[in-house]
């Protein structure tokens, strides 16, 4: 593509936020204040503190074949209109075993764990897979599937666009305020752990008839998701599905959004590729002891050796 020319003063420059998603605590506030991080991905638990696997789910066998030529693995029923990837699938587990996760000493936020989804993105094999089976999910519904991807600001900006380019459809950006031109849309303001923040799409972005999958790196408590499924109800619009990498089943987000205003979304399918219980502590990468948080460009090098050796020796 040709490259456009523009002043100076109309150049913006932002970091990027950390590749990462923190977890929710289970003591939430009030439902109403639609909590939710969308920073980081933390464990905030332990793995004995997971939920157990019910012996009452139901598996089902997808039948339809991925781009890149392996069949979909089958999914578990975790509950109503809640559905998530069988993670006894060999596929499964090698996306469940690219997602590292990081003690508080070394994560953005001052929590027990965090994980870093750098791990599945810096994976070109396994980020093709997490795509792929995205894709083969909306494009095996044919007509009746979705008609736009929409992504929550961060992370969804990470897996929704390239979801989006396969099946030809739009992207659409839910942003933070202050982060789009034009005429907005709020979502109204919400409490998260860290801060209060509000969500906004571009007025037009969807209209009354387009089914949207709102797409994000996880699902804790649901706060944010549900700011996204207000958005596009208040636009016309509807929501085919909720998708996600990573589900916490004990924080109970997907019933959350089903109990939401009576039950406005009930019927709204969520789905989900890997459990939270499918994450070992195996998965942790803290560096040694007294590795410091944060190194000069100079010094890298002999960090990451000491690291390396170190890991080694295990």
């Amino acid at each position: 593509p040709a490259l456009v020319s523009l002043p100076r003063a109309a150049l913006r420059h932002a970091t990027p936020p950390p590749l990462g998603r923190h977890r929710k605590t289970m003591q939430a506030a009030p439902f109403s204040t639609a909590l939710r991080s969308v920073t980081t991905f933390p464990r905030l638990f332990r793995h004995h503190h997971r939920r157990p696997t019910s012996s009452s789910s139901s598996t089902t066998t997808t039948t339809t074949t991925a781009a890149m030529g392996a069949s979909l693995p089958a999914t578990k029923e975790l509950g109503p209109a809640h559905i998530c990837l069988d993670q006894a699938d060999a596929n499964v587990k090698k996306i469940a075993s690219s997602l590292p996760w990081y003690g508080p000493k070394y994560s953005p936020h001052d929590v027990p764990s965090f994980y870093d989804i750098s791990g599945i993105t810096e994976d070109p094999e396994v980020f093709q897979m997490v795509v792929d089976f995205f894709v083969e999910r909306y494009r095996s519904q044919g007509a009746a599937g979705p008609t736009h991807i929409a992504g929550f600001d961060a992370r969804g900006f990470i897996f929704g666009p390239p979801i989006a380019l396969a099946l030809k459809l739009p992207f659409v950006m839910i942003r933070k305020s202050g982060k789009l031109p034009g005429v907005l849309v709020s979502s109204g303001k919400y409490v998260t752990e860290y801060s209060t923040d509000e969500t906004v799409m571009r007025l037009g972005s969807v209209k009354a008839g387009d089914r949207v999958v709102l797409v994000d790196d996880l699902i804790a408590t649901g706060g944010t998701a549900l700011a996204g499924f207000d958005l596009v109800d208040q636009l016309g619009a509807s929501v085919h599905e909720f998708a996600a990498m990573v589900t916490l089943p004990f924080l109970d987000g997907v019933g959350k959004i089903h109990a939401y205003k009576d039950g406005k979304y009930k019927d709204v399918c969520c789905f989900t590729m890997v459990d939270d219980s499918s994450i070992g502590p195996e998965m942790c990468r803290d560096p040694p002891e007294g590795t410091p948080r944060m190194v000069a460009a100079g010094e890298a090098k002999e960090v990451m050796d000491k690291i390396n050796a170190a890991a080694a020796a295990k």
